[in-house]
């Protein structure tokens, strides 16, 4: 079989063996009816990391932002949002399917929201235009390349939007809090309701958690009936999620370190690009290029398994089944590497 190393998504992660062997001897019990306590320990564990009052398992990180929009809003609210978040791009239109709702976007190519743009939209009330109902962020930013907020900015922009809600799309929070060595409860203190992957960089194989206060989540729970997330005897999957809270969150920083790697590696192999590798500050290399679907086709077929975000942008993503031995092979590929000429 010809080499590859799958650079496509931290989601291609495998559950470990400690992960596999909980999920075998889990306790587990009907969580429809609140009845599993594998779950509960998740839950309450995740919880007390984000320093919120409570939390639900939830099947995917997809779930887990739609409920925080249906338990924040009503029908037709308008939501703040950056135009490349997860939640507008990449959710496939969930949020009006789900929601009814509307986002009023703003520019996050930097990975954050600039507070005087939000706060436009929100004054834009007073021109007969729909009051703004809630804000959501993303940390860390996926599109720019696992950029992580300025908790400071963050907290500044909290106190600016006053009593209105903020969701934090925290996918990749673990990361975000690797990187800015700050402890994922404080990077989640000025929102009002968190969410969190499970089986990207922590390597579980399904679900995500959301938390916030008591009272969100219980009505967060029949949200999450509605979308079809209520599970069974769900402590199988919590138990796996519990390990990776306990053993996969103190190595993402040796994502990080092969991610600047393989950042500094590309913006060599493409400096047509203007990428700059200092940016890399997560597990995310990304960057744009006109030939950005031709060159992933091609690193692909060379075995460096890739893909793009965007017409001229492409992505690439360390995990814990990325080792030292697969840079130098990306290396190697990188070395000699010219994408052909395009037919454009």
């Amino acid at each position: 079989m010809t080499r590859h190393v799958d650079l496509r998504s931290d989601t291609v992660t495998q559950p470990t063996p400690e992960m596999r062997e909980a999920m075998a001897r889990a306790v587990v019990g009907d969580d429809g009816y609140g009845e599993d306590p594998t779950v509960r320990e998740l839950e309450e564990r995740f919880a007390a990391l984000m320093g919120k009052e409570a939390a639900i398992f939830v099947p995917s990180g997809v779930m887990a932002n739609q409920i925080a929009l249906r338990v924040l809003t009503r029908p037709g609210d308008v939501v703040v949002a950056g135009r490349h978040q997860h939640v507008v791009s990449f959710e496939l239109g969930a949020t009006a399917r789900n929601s009814s709702l509307q986002f009023a976007l703003v520019d996050d190519s930097s990975g954050e929201l600039v507070r005087e743009e939000v706060m436009d939209l929100i004054d834009a009330s007073a021109d007969h235009q729909v009051p703004v109902a809630m804000i959501t962020v993303e940390n860390s930013h996926m599109f720019s390349g696992g950029t992580v907020w300025d908790p400071d900015r963050f907290a500044a922009l909290a106190r600016a939007v006053g009593d209105r809600p903020i969701h934090l799309d925290g996918a990749r929070l673990f990361n975000a809090a690797t990187a800015s060595g700050r402890p994922p409860s404080e990077l989640a203190a000025p929102a009002t309701t968190v969410m969190a992957c499970l089986s990207k960089g922590l390597c579980a194989p399904v679900g995500s958690l959301l938390a916030g206060p008591t009272s969100l989540m219980a009505t967060g729970r029949i949200e999450r009936k509605r979308l079809g997330g209520a599970m069974r005897q769900a402590g199988v999957l919590a138990a796996a999620g519990l390990v990776a809270l306990d053993t996969m969150v103190g190595r993402l920083a040796q994502d990080h370190r092969r991610a600047r790697t393989l950042a500094e590696m590309l913006a060599r192999a493409f400096p047509e690009s203007n990428y700059d590798p200092a940016t890399c500050v997560t597990n995310i290399v990304s960057f744009d290029h006109p030939q950005a679907r031709q060159i992933a086709h091609e690193l692909t077929e060379r075995g460096v398994w890739c893909a793009t975000v965007a017409p001229r942008r492409v992505r690439l993503v360390t995990h814990a089944g990325i080792d030292d031995a697969d840079l130098e092979f990306v290396g190697e590929v990188l070395v000699s590497f010219t994408p052909a000429a395009s037919t454009r």
